[in-house]
């Protein structure tokens, strides 16, 4: 999970960094972490499955496939039950699984092998940690390693502030959620390691419902002129559902 949300934050990170410039700026822009509210306990984990059922958790858990765009770089087609991720950017496709990091990679249409594939595994399985934690990261507010407490946000009203402690992820990096009026994450803040600048927000904007119910965002603004755009989002109960029958994973099955 640390290397996941590390991912998924690279490119954010570098596009701040690169324009906020020097260490005296970067100083002027961060924001401290803010203090948790004296709430009792319980009114935080009540927050976060007001959260969950805003965008019907339970119906993504029965999603058991999905489809993307990222940024206009990558595109995915997630076997989320056998844990498989067809990964497309460039001339490179992968069919890659995602417990292993194995799987069939070509360039162009032709077979690699070896140490070229290798590279490539390792490139789509950090494509998918990166974008699908972009997909819905919502599914995870109560991973192992995880804390949630209430903030009292400028000009009323709270956020849940999730922060992760233990269980392989690196202590210190938090969360902020900020909601609209439907109850919907509207933005987040975060506290990252990667990120040298302290309570970076980006929208959460442009919902979609898929085929089973649950909801993704679909467009997040930051600073700096930020801009994520995910993509021709579809999502199905079975990938059968989603293909129409057909399983790109068959050559990953065969002996």
């Amino acid at each position: 999970m640390s290397r996941l949300r590390k991912l998924a934050l690279a490119a954010g990170a570098a596009l701040i960094v690169t324009a906020a410039g020097c260490g005296a700026t970067l100083r002027l822009l961060s924001e401290p972490l803010p203090t948790p509210a004296q709430a009792a306990d319980g009114e935080a984990d009540a927050l976060a499955h007001a959260i969950e059922a805003s965008v019907d958790t339970a119906a993504w858990s029965r999603t058991g496939a999905v489809s993307w765009g990222f940024g206009g770089r990558t595109e995915h087609l997630w076997d989320r039950q056998r844990h498989l991720d067809r990964v497309r950017w460039g001339d490179n496709e992968v069919l890659l699984d995602i417990t292993k990091k194995t799987g069939r990679a070509t360039v162009g249409g032709e077979p690699v092998h070896g140490a070229e594939a290798d590279k490539l595994f390792e490139a789509a399985f950090a494509h998918w940690a990166n974008d699908s934690f972009w997909l819905n990261p919502l599914a995870k507010l109560f991973d192992d390693g995880t804390t949630r407490s209430i903030v009292a946000l400028e000009g009323g009203g709270e956020g849940l502030l999730l922060s992760y402690s233990s269980g392989g992820v690196t202590p210190g990096d938090s969360y902020l959620w900020i909601l609209g009026e439907d109850g919907r994450p509207a933005a987040w803040k975060m506290w990252v390691s990667i990120i040298p600048i302290g309570g970076v927000e980006t929208s959460w904007e442009g919902w979609t419902q898929l085929q089973t119910g649950a909801w993704v965002s679909a467009t997040h603004h930051g600073a700096m002129g930020f801009t994520l755009e995910l993509t021709d989002i579809r999502g199905a109960a079975t990938l059968a559902e989603l293909t129409g029958g057909e399983d790109p994973f068959a050559p990953l099955l065969s002996p």
